[in-house]
């Protein structure tokens, strides 16, 4: 009797301290929580328009209410220089005016987004409904970029740059034949479609960049001073597949008056 009593006893036993294991072991084990990451302020990578002028015209940015189609300030023929005349008609008349078009169909769903400017949209494209950012982003940005790229050529352009530009282009790259082939080169390089640009950096620095499909360098903080587009449609009918002759003739039409501007409008601001 004494042995039963001590065998249940020890049953007992054993079973009690495996109970209390179980039950450690089920108690839930607190997580650490992860460190919160370092936010790294913003440092001058995005740059408002108190800090750059307007990047469309002169006076004011570009209108979504609705977006227009602007004329083009010249013949279609007026830079034979360097693009031929049904390139030109092609390239206004149905390209860009296909962005203005997708653009403003885009907003229509989205009428309080009109109110804002189109480079307004692009330096936030994160607060647009996302069913439409894409859109704004290809469609906004190519009559961004294609405003300034009508301007930036003229019929008497050409030559070698003189006054405020030629100043920073010799102070930055050395001269103007070097900024030219780096210009060119990193035109040359842009794969597919896109855009290469001379832009003022978040530095106030002139810097050299290319641009993939319409995204414009305001999207990046970056203000564009001068662009090229090498889009197949810009220059294919005459050059075919010889985009660096493209580049290289396009310099011929380049109004340096109007950059000089847009380098002036930047200085004073910034100023």
């Amino acid at each position: 009797m004494i042995i039963k009593f001590l065998r249940q006893q020890f049953v007992l036993f054993v079973t009690g301290i495996f109970l209390v294991s179980v039950l450690v072991a089920c108690q839930r084990t607190p997580i650490a929580e992860s460190p919160t990451p370092t936010v790294t302020p913003a440092t001058e990578q995005t740059l408002s328009t108190t800090q750059f002028p307007p990047v469309a015209y002169p006076d004011r940015e570009l209108s979504a209410s609705p977006a227009e189609l602007p004329e083009l300030p010249y013949a279609y023929n007026a830079l034979e220089k360097a693009i031929d005349a049904e390139t030109m008609k092609l390239h206004h008349d149905r390209h860009h005016a296909t962005y203005v078009e997708n653009l403003n169909e885009a907003l229509q769903k989205y009428p309080e987004l009109q109110n804002r400017s189109v480079e307004a949209m692009l330096r936030d494209l994160n607060s647009l409904p996302e069913d439409i950012r894409e859109t704004v982003r290809n469609n906004g940005g190519g009559h961004l970029n294609h405003t300034i790229f009508w301007q930036i050529m003229s019929s008497n352009g050409g030559r070698e740059p003189t006054g405020e530009i030629a100043q920073q282009i010799n102070q930055t790259f050395g001269s103007f034949d070097a900024f030219r082939k780096q210009f060119n080169q990193e035109g040359e390089d842009r794969f597919g479609s896109g855009w290469v640009w001379l832009v003022r950096n978040a530095q106030n620095q002139l810097q050299i960049v290319n641009t993939a499909n319409q995204d414009s360098p305001i999207m990046e903080g970056l203000y564009p001073i001068m662009g090229n587009d090498v889009w197949e449609h810009a220059y294919y009918l005459r050059y075919q597949n010889r985009r660096a002759e493209y580049l290289n003739n396009w310099w011929n039409v380049v109004n340096w008056s109007e950059i000089n501007r847009r380098v002036q409008a930047v200085s004073q601001q910034q100023g």
